[in-house]
This record gives structure tokens, C-alpha cells and sequence, in this order.
């Protein structure tokens, strides 16, 4: 690891601090994974709004792979693309009952196989149930990891591989909350505020 990326952690440390801290709220692992599921193409904010009703009609994963899709489709409508996601959820809560007992597996490859699962949402999974140390890359961390010249690459897959490369183990999932936070705060896609950021100093893209 060369100096600039340790003072980059550094700075990230101390202004966002090393607690690790999920934005979607849940109670189990299962609740995490379904979250994550409705969270593609929409806010945390509002999906958490949608399972603050969703996870107490249907308490139980059990109950949720025995949902009529319709009814489900209609509850969890506000976080777009319903149709997918309601078949997934379903899809993927009948599987985890009937092949995994009830509970999230923790190996990628069988996260992997659950319907509505990539990389990104297994990735989750594994970071915060089970602290598998991982690299979750959303919008934020594609675009802000691509600004401070960590990756020129594109595509998720390959982006999350280069960054496992350039960081150190420990900083994996620290890393993908504290640029998550800095994508939302300071680094936003519409207007940088570039004078505002505490990296401007170690950022090739920062607008001086």
C-alpha cells in the first residue's frame, strides 16, 4: 500500500471514525438480505420506511416465501422495479427455507444462487453478518474510487478486485461505509464540493 491511500484511510478514520454501521435497518439476517434486495435503484431512506411495515406483516421468512406475489408487489411498489424484486424476494425466501433451514448462508457462491442476489448484495451480507471482510461496490464507491485514481476500471466486479488489491484487509468494509458516507455528505454526483472535502489535497479530480 503506497502513502497517499494510507493518508486517504487515514482521513476517512478520522472524520468518519472505524464503527461500522449498516443504513438499512433490520433484526435478522434475512431482513438484511430482502432489504438489500429492495434497496437496487432506490434509497435506504425510503425502503427503510417500507420494511418498517413489510418485516412485521411478515415476521416470519416462511411467511414472506408464502406471500401472494401481487399483495407483495403492491406493499413494497414505492422502491421501484416491484415486479422484479417482489418475484426475487419470494423466489429467494423459499429457497433459503427449503434448502438453507431458514438461514443466510455465509459462502459466496450459494448467495450467489439465491434469486436477486449479485455480488454487491452478497457482498453486504457477508461484510455485516458475518464480518467477512469485503468490498461492496455501489454507485458511491465506483465513482469516488475512480475520482481518487484507486481504479480506472469500470465494471463492478473488476473495480471490487483492483480495490482488494490496493487496500489493506481491515479497511474493506470500513471502506465502503466511510466513501458511502462521503458520497452522500460532500463527494455528491450532481455537485462535488470539492472545497468542502477534507481528501481535496489527495484527490486527482478535486476541482481546486
Amino acid at each position: 500500500m503506497n502513502n497517499r491511500v494510507q493518508a486517504i484511510l487515514d482521513l476517512l478514520d478520522e472524520h468518519y471514525t472505524r464503527e461500522y454501521k449498516c443504513y438499512l435497518n433490520y433484526e435478522t439476517p434475512w431482513q438484511l438480505l430482502m432489504a438489500v434486495i429492495m434497496s437496487a435503484q432506490c434509497t435506504d431512506a425510503r425502503v427503510n420506511i417500507v420494511t418498517a411495515t413489510l418485516f412485521k406483516k411478515y415476521d416470519t421468512l416462511e411467511k414472506l416465501a408464502a406471500a401472494d406475489l401481487a399483495q407483495l408487489e403492491e406493499e413494497i411498489h414505492s422502491t421501484g422495479f416491484y415486479h422484479t424484486k417482489a418475484k426475487n424476494m419470494i423466489s429467494c425466501a423459499k429457497t433459503l427455507v427449503e434448502k438453507y433451514g431458514g438461514e443466510v448462508p455465509k459462502d459466496m457462491d450459494a448467495l450467489l444462487s439465491l434469486a436477486g442476489v449479485g455480488r454487491k448484495t452478497a457482498n453486504v451480507i457477508r461484510g455485516n453478518i458475518y464480518h467477512e471482510p469485503s468490498i461492496v461496490v455501489d454507485t458511491h464507491v465506483k465513482r469516488i474510487s475512480r475520482k481518487l485514481g484507486l481504479t480506472e476500471e469500470e465494471d463492478p466486479e473488476k473495480i471490487e478486485y483492483e480495490l482488494m488489491k490496493v487496500l489493506p484487509k481491515d479497511h474493506w468494509i470500513l471502506y465502503n461505509i466511510q466513501i458511502i458516507t462521503l458520497g452522500r455528505t460532500i463527494c455528491t454526483a450532481r455537485k462535488p464540493a470539492c472545497g468542502e472535502c477534507f481528501l481535496r489535497e489527495l484527490c486527482p479530480s478535486s476541482v481546486r
